[in-house]
């Protein structure tokens, strides 16, 4: 078996365009569903008196416009890329938009893929702020270095958007292995961009937060040590700044889950997640105040759920269209052996992590 410090390397095309048999979501519910080392989640959340999870309300609308990206990252949960297809429609936006309306939630989530390439986004963007809801974009970087987008981080700026940038590493080589020849480059010289436009340099209007996952099998190390980590070496080495860094477990789902298997490192990785299983970290998983909408308008307990294609309960409204605020805030969240990667250690979600202390089962 190779180390666990082998970095999975770019992948030319989705698992989907390749037709391979993980493109499917079922199998890869199956695949973990197999493994030795598992526990049902549910099992081991009522071991600590934390079943049955359920949503406490919604804080936050995540939005995916879609699958299609500029880039086809190694690790990528949503097995996004150049070669997909899968937009969301003006009018699923619109719905998303009619929801809001309808509700106080305070902030709206948009990924993807990478969601600038869907023609509705700057449309979303104003919508949403002129309700007066705080917006958050999950942008990859390299997109802003397009000349389709290249006026994209004024837009940003002007409309006092949130970022929260993927950059696996601060160095080139561990950027480049994961997401492909050339990313780090074009990535810091997009956060030069915004750098200049005032994002990252501590003001609450332009904040800029970047996005690590581990390269290879293992879970991050702590948050809080590898901000002060990255603060230095990025202003040392690239006169850049930002403002947070979040750390982000690999989901072993679509592409990851197939380097897992490839690199004979599945086994060994369920079970590391299984044993730094933190109950605290459990309490404050993102799909108990976050409801996923899919590019499709489907809802989702979260944007895991959604590539793996667990629906909501089914006492609860399965799409935006029908969307209602009261049955949703207090769902049953639908959970599977994946989520053990949300409570591992100090946990991780869509805004980092999630308790820095930790305790084991």
């Amino acid at each position: 078996m190779p180390p666990d410090d082998e970095a999975p390397k770019p992948a030319r095309k989705s698992l989907h365009s390749r037709r391979l048999p993980l493109a499917e979501p079922r199998l890869q519910r199956a695949r973990l569903d197999e493994l030795a080392a598992g526990r049902d989640f549910d099992l081991v959340l009522a071991d600590h008196g934390l079943a049955p999870l359920r949503a406490v309300g919604i804080e936050v609308l995540q939005i995916n416009l879609g699958k299609l990206c500029n880039q086809t990252c190694r690790h990528c949960h949503v097995d996004a890329g150049p070669d997909r297809t899968e937009v969301m429609t003006q009018q699923t936006i619109e719905l998303c938009v009619r929801a809001l309306e309808r509700t106080r939630i305070p902030t709206v989530d948009i990924t993807g893929g990478a969601p600038e390439l869907n023609p509705g986004f700057r449309w979303l963007v104003e919508r949403c702020l002129g309700l007066g809801r705080h917006v958050i974009n999950r942008c990859n970087l390299t997109i802003l270095e397009t000349k389709r987008f290249e006026d994209m981080p004024e837009f940003f700026a002007r409309h006092g958007v949130e970022l929260v940038c993927s950059l696996p590493h601060y160095q080139q080589g561990c950027t480049d292995v994961q997401r492909g020849d050339g990313v780090f480059e074009k990535s810091i010289r997009a956060l030069r961009r915004l750098n200049a436009l005032g994002y990252g340099r501590g003001d609450p209007r332009l904040r800029l937060v970047l996005v690590t996952n581990p390269v290879g099998a293992r879970l991050p190390a702590p948050q809080e040590v590898l901000e002060a980590e990255w603060k230095r070496e990025l202003v040392r080495l690239h006169g850049i700044s930002f403002d947070a860094l979040y750390t982000i477990t690999n989901m072993p789902i679509s592409r990851y889950l197939d380097w897992l298997i490839e690199s004979g490192n599945l086994e060994t990785y369920a079970q590391s997640l299984l044993e730094s299983f933190n109950p605290a970290a459990a309490g404050g998983v993102m799909c108990r105040s976050t409801v996923s909408v899919g590019w499709d308008g489907r809802l989702h307990d979260c944007d895991f759920n959604q590539m793996l294609d667990i629906p909501v309960a089914s006492d609860s409204p399965r799409h935006i269209r029908d969307f209602d605020l009261a049955a949703i805030a207090s769902r049953a969240i639908q959970t599977n052996r994946h989520c053990f990667g949300c409570t591992a250690g100090t946990g991780s979600s869509c805004t980092g992590a999630l308790d820095a202390s930790h305790s084991s089962t």
